[in-house]
């Protein structure tokens, strides 16, 4: 199964780290998030990358154009025009990087690598988030269900503290509580490719239009994820995933 993530997107609220290079090449750890990404999918089985590119997309092809060289030590003989590798540290991968253009939107995106994607169905994610979502088991869901598309649904922690309040007085205080309940879009899809058919152009906003139509067409189920679920839209977010990392106890590093 091919595994389609999007990675052309600005990331305006991490501009801090994004004047320079795409969100989904800000590092984690000392490693672009992309990568943690694959290599969580990888883990169970799926080597198969399609990568949907857009604002500064040539880094991220330059970042797997020279993965080899950067993953293994190496003697360069300048006089002789030679390169000795000495030790090879090789992911099981096959990236297929795709121009999806600088303004497309998410499901234009998703569009325009259609026919990389062929017949079957396919996983397909954000460049920008990580979980320990089990994605064997989020696959047999989707291939139980039968519909068009399954997405993970997640509840994301609380971001305040939240006060008990009588009047004026404070009746209790719970730091950073559970969320409202809600369930969100927590990426993570699995779809057929008749998905494509939801999706009119460019312009596509995969979250609007063609999720909401697969809704209205009882073609769109939730896979309960209980378990970690972190975007990284802000710097706090991507502060929080490298302090996790740094611990020893990232909850998404299951290779």
């Amino acid at each position: 199964m091919k595994v389609v993530i999007l990675a052309g997107g600005l990331g305006t609220r991490l501009a801090e780290e994004t004047t320079i290079r795409p969100k989904p090449m800000v590092e984690i750890g000392g490693k672009p998030v992309l990568w943690h990404i694959m290599k969580s999918y990888s883990a169970h089985g799926l080597h198969d990358f399609i990568i949907c590119l857009g604002y500064k997309g040539y880094l991220i092809k330059e970042y797997f154009a020279n993965y080899f060289l950067h993953s293994s030590d190496v003697t360069f003989d300048i006089a002789n025009n030679r390169m000795q590798v000495h030790q090879k540290e090789v992911e099981p991968w096959r990236v297929t990087l795709v121009n999806t253009g600088e303004d497309t939107s998410t499901g234009g995106r998703l569009r325009r690598v259609r026919d990389y994607v062929g017949e079957e169905d396919f996983c397909f994610t954000y460049g920008d988030g990580l979980s320990d979502v089990d994605i064997a088991r989020l696959i047999a869901f989707h291939r139980a269900h039968g519909k068009v598309a399954t997405v993970t649904a997640v509840q994301p922690p609380g971001r305040f503290g939240m006060l008990g309040m009588d009047g004026t007085s404070i009746t209790s205080f719970l730091e950073k509580p559970a969320g409202d309940g809600a369930w969100i879009n927590g990426g993570y899809f699995v779809l057929s490719p008749r998905a494509f058919d939801y999706i009119d152009g460019d312009d596509t906003v995969w979250e609007r239009e063609p999720l909401e139509r697969l809704a209205r067409d009882q073609q769109l189920s939730g896979f309960l994820h209980h378990g970690f679920w972190q975007p990284m839209d802000t710097l706090r977010d991507r502060n929080l995933l490298e302090s996790l990392w740094d611990s020893g106890q990232a909850p998404w590093k299951i290779w």
